[in-house]
């Protein structure tokens, strides 16, 4: 790494945190430059990770070279375009690093999804389709990815782009964008099974996985996981239809009635972890169901409800171990509002939703940089925290 590279923040907790940095940057870049061909690319590596890291007002090809002490952009778009090293490849190493670093066996893989608002119809996927991000259906991209949630940090393990229908059918569009002819369409779920696929063959450690409605609805994604006797709490629709303990076998129940049918003692108030004002409070019940589940595993029915709206409620499948606790399914399911944090502090943090790139191999190495540059971050942070520092945390911007 050259001498002259310096991390830096305006924000004081994160300035803190860069300034002892630049050597745990320096290993992060040693240990991947492998996967590049050229000595000037690996060069330039290090420049381009630290300049993700600075406060910048937009990481583009332009400010991103000044940031990194080039006169032009052209080093920094070959980075993303033109060199020789594969993403998938970087991705490996991210998860490796991840796992070094912040591993633990009672850790959440969270998926979850995010909106890229675009301008134009030529950037890759691209699409008027809705995006939890805006809240609304805007022309955007969506970008599905596994999170990583210990007690050591979270941050991110995989990422996949979103191809809709209408790209993936057209082969003139496709091939414009540079999408690969191997890549066919996938639901959102199926992307998400390819990335826990991924994590569960490297044996990350971990214990749960959690998604929002988009995840747990859907069945098969479910059953596979049930498949490789993976513990999960995910959301589903006030719909989903179960089967309680000691309740008519047939017909099985909405979960809304299920709900609606509780005591009042059945609830309990607990803490689903910390936001920005505080704990994040709610009642919740757990609901054992008579569904076969194998040996030494459990159904139930997880039912939130808002303290200040008692109709405010949300609901979760759970398939995990025998007896599981109710706070210990509690946990797990308000790991993925951490993580939902974690993903808009990242935008801010590295840029994760600045790039300037409309075709497919340069989407996935902006990306997987980017991601790589959080967990660099997440991993200092970590190390602060050790040391009594600031919390590991990201700051909101």
């Amino acid at each position: 790494m050259n001498d002259d590279l310096m991390l830096t923040s305006s924000d004081p907790s994160t300035a803190v945190v860069l300034a002892e940095g630049e050597p745990v940057l320096k290993q992060l870049c040693d240990r991947i430059a492998p996967r590049f061909a050229r000595e000037e690319v690996r060069q330039r590596l290090p420049r381009y990770l630290a300049a993700l890291l600075q406060p910048l007002e937009r990481r583009n090809g332009w400010q991103i070279a000044e940031q990194a002490g080039e006169a032009v952009p052209d080093g920094i778009q070959r980075l993303l375009n033109a060199a020789r090293w594969e993403a998938d490849a970087v991705r490996d190493d991210l998860r490796a690093y991840v796992v070094e670093h912040l591993g633990d066996p009672a850790a959440v893989w969270v998926i979850d999804e995010t909106g890229f608002l675009k301008k134009g119809t030529q950037s890759v996927g691209v699409k008027r389709q809705y995006s939890g991000t805006a809240g609304r259906v805007e022309n955007c991209q969506i970008g599905v990815f596994l999170a990583y949630a210990s007690g050591h940090g979270r941050t991110f393990l995989d990422r996949e782009l979103y191809l809709p229908k209408e790209w993936a059918a057209d082969p003139e569009r496709r091939r414009q964008a540079g999408v690969p002819e191997t890549v066919e369409f996938a639901t959102k779920p199926q992307l998400a099974q390819r990335m826990l696929a991924r994590a569960l063959d490297a044996a990350v450690p971990g214990a749960w996985v959690t998604g929002d409605e988009v995840y747990g609805d859907n069945r098969r994604l479910r059953e596979w996981l049930e498949s490789r006797e993976q513990p999960y709490v995910l959301a589903v629709s006030c719909d989903e239809r179960v089967q309680v303990v000691g309740g008519d076998p047939a017909p099985r129940e909405e979960v809304a009635a299920v709900a609606a049918g509780l005591a009042p003692e059945a609830w309990a108030r607990l803490s689903a972890g910390n936001g920005a004002k505080g704990p994040r409070l709610y009642d919740w019940v757990l609901v054992p169901l008579a569904e076969p589940a194998g040996a030494g595993r459990d159904r139930s029915l997880l039912v939130r409800r808002s303290c200040s709206d008692p109709t405010e409620l949300a609901y979760y499948r759970v398939y995990g171990p025998v007896g599981t606790p109710l706070a210990e399914a509690v946990r797990v399911a308000g790991s993925r509002w951490a993580v939902e944090e974690t993903i808009e502090t990242s935008k801010g943090e590295v840029g994760l939703d600045q790039y300037e790139v409309r075709h497919w191999t340069p989407w996935y190495r902006y990306i997987t940089l980017a991601l790589l540059a959080h967990a660099c971050l997440c991993v200092l942070r970590a190390r602060a925290a050790e040391k009594g520092g600031p919390s590991q945390r990201l700051p909101s911007r």
